[in-house]
């Protein structure tokens, strides 16, 4: 359910802030009734085109059954993990001037008096955001079901209720959260998400690779625990089992695991460095 809620919050945040901007420099136009029209057509292909891609994801997870099934499904989930890094990076290398880029764009739209290129400006910000919830949200949720798969959907529906009072708060410039905490907090739950799931995409991948008639040594790095602390805090309730989804804990992991996890954060480490060391800005405020 938390998953969900913050995956949901985080995107439909950043969607909206998108949509703010847009509309608020549309309204500062002399004729802007028109201007607004094609944002929200645009607005409304992009949610539509979000929606196309998870019944498209969906039914090829119905589709592909068995092993090929399994396969599609880790892929998916690994591919979250990408995704993540991904955006975490962008939002680092854009942030600053996502609202500037953007004014500019809608003036050179306004100014050849192109609502078409503004609509699809619209469209590819909306559906941007709304593919990756949907990528996010698949590799999230796909083992789930009954009441925990309801649980996982309510939690997307608290998310995107949060997110707009969030969004109020922000653009009325709330002393107890600003775009810049805004941006810092949900970066760290970002990369602490991508490593749960990159851990359970490591999962699914040797939950496969165990079936399969291969050399001993590969059982043995992806299947054989290199410790167990199971006894102290456990993957599977309390605390052990929030890590677990939140950071990819495992009390029972394997070499491939933790092989998986020090790389991933000696990436994220380097790069993050990397970024400050080029002077690009690091999630600042980008607000209208």
């Amino acid at each position: 359910m938390y998953q969900s809620l913050f995956v949901v919050w985080r995107e439909s945040v950043e969607a909206l802030l998108v949509i703010g901007i847009l509309h608020a420099w549309i309204s500062q136009q002399a004729r802007p009734a028109r201007a607004r029209l094609y944002l929200w057509i645009g607005v409304a292909l992009g949610l539509l085109l979000s929606g196309l891609l998870a019944l498209t994801v969906l039914f090829a997870g119905e589709w592909l059954a068995g092993t090929a099934g399994e396969w599609f499904q880790a892929t998916l989930v690994l591919l979250a993990s990408l995704l993540i890094l991904h955006m975490v990076g962008w939002m680092r290398q854009h942030g600053r001037t996502l609202g500037r880029d953007l004014r500019e764009a809608v003036d050179n739209q306004l100014n050849r008096r192109n609502g078409l290129g503004l609509l699809l400006l619209a469209m590819l910000a909306v559906g941007r955001e709304g593919s990756e919830t949907v990528v996010f949200l698949y590799g999230l949720g796909m083992h789930k079901q009954g009441l925990e798969l309801w649980r996982f959907a309510l939690g997307g529906f608290l998310g995107l209720g949060l997110a707009l009072l969030t969004f109020v708060l922000l653009q009325r410039g709330s002393r107890a959260i600003s775009w810049r905490r805004f941006f810092a907090l949900s970066e760290a739950l970002l990369l602490l998400l991508g490593a749960a799931l990159l851990v359970a995409g490591i999962d699914r991948v040797s939950g496969q690779l165990m079936a399969m008639d291969l050399p001993e040594y590969v059982y043995g790095w992806f299947g054989d625990a290199l410790w167990d602390t199971s006894a102290r805090l456990d993957d599977a309730s309390g605390v052990g089992a929030v890590l677990a989804s939140f950071a990819g804990y495992r009390a029972q992991p394997s070499v491939a695991t933790v092989t998986a996890l020090a790389g991933y954060w000696g990436l994220v480490g380097f790069w993050l460095r990397r970024l400050s060391a080029t002077g690009l800005p690091n999630g600042s405020a980008c607000p209208a």
